[in-house]
C-alpha cells in the first residue's frame, strides 16, 4: 500500500492545482445527490450534437480529453455550435469504479472529475489498488470516504454505468473507445481537431 501511495503522490501533487481551479468553487457550492445520468456541456439547442462513448482507463480516450477536447471546446462548444454528451463505456472494473466516482461527485462536478481522472489516468489505472488510488483523488475533489464507499456499493450506480455501455452497443453498435456519434453518425476512434472539423463544419450550414 505504501508503494501505491508513493507512486500516486506525484500525480496528486501535480493535479492539486487543477482541482483548485476546476473543482474548489463547485465543492464549496451546492451539489445534487449522486446518481448516474447523462452529462453534457454546451448549448442544448446547438445544431450539432456530439456523443462520446469512453472508458476512463482507455489511453486513447485520455489523449482525446487532454489534447483534442480543449480545441473542440474553444472552436465549437463554447461558441454554441456543438453540444457534447459524455456516456460511459467501461472496458474493465477500474473503469467502472472511475465512472461511478465521477457520477458520485454530482452533475455540477462531473466534468471536472473527468478532466482530473483522464489527466492522472496513468497513475491510478495502473496502481495495485485502483479503487484506493481513485479515493485519494476523490478526497482532493471534496468527497469523503463514507460518501465514496456508499457510491461504490450502490448497485444502482454500477448498473447505470454498465447500462450506458449496453445501450451504446445496442443503439450505435459501439465496439471500442473512444467512439463518437455526431448527429446520428458513428465514428470510431479519435482524430485531430481538423479531422473533427471536416465532419462538423458541413453540419453547421450557415451557422
Amino acid at each position: 500500500m505504501r508503494k501505491v501511495l508513493f507512486r500516486l503522490a506525484g500525480s496528486l501533487i501535480a493535479v492539486l492545482g487543477l482541482w483548485v481551479v476546476i473543482s474548489l468553487p463547485l465543492v464549496l457550492g451546492e451539489s445534487s445527490a449522486a446518481e448516474v445520468g447523462e452529462r453534457s456541456i454546451g448549448n442544448a439547442d446547438a445544431p450539432v450534437t456530439m456523443i462520446e462513448y469512453s472508458s476512463l482507463t482507455c489511453p486513447h480516450c485520455a489523449s482525446f480529453h487532454n489534447d483534442i477536447l480543449p480545441d473542440l471546446k474553444e472552436r465549437y462548444i463554447e461558441t454554441g455550435k456543438v453540444r457534447m454528451i459524455f456516456r460511459d463505456f467501461p472496458l474493465n472494473e477500474p473503469a467502472v469504479d472511475a465512472a461511478v466516482l465521477a457520477h458520485c461527485a454530482g452533475p455540477d462536478r462531473y466534468v471536472g472529475f473527468l478532466d482530473v481522472l483522464f489527466q492522472t489516468q496513468e497513475s491510478w489505472a495502473s496502481a495495485n489498488d485502483p479503487r484506493d488510488a481513485l479515493k485519494q483523488l476523490g478526497k482532493l475533489g471534496g468527497l469523503g470516504d463514507s460518501e465514496m464507499d456508499a457510491c461504490f456499493a450502490d448497485e444502482s450506480m454500477v448498473d447505470g454505468v454498465l447500462q450506458s455501455r449496453l445501450d451504446g452497443q445496442n443503439e450505435h453498435k459501439i465496439q471500442s473507445t473512444p467512439t463518437f456519434v455526431i448527429n446520428g453518425e458513428t465514428y470510431a476512434g479519435s482524430r485531430d481537431i481538423e479531422a473533427f472539423a471536416e465532419i462538423i463544419d458541413p453540419l453547421l450550414g450557415g451557422s
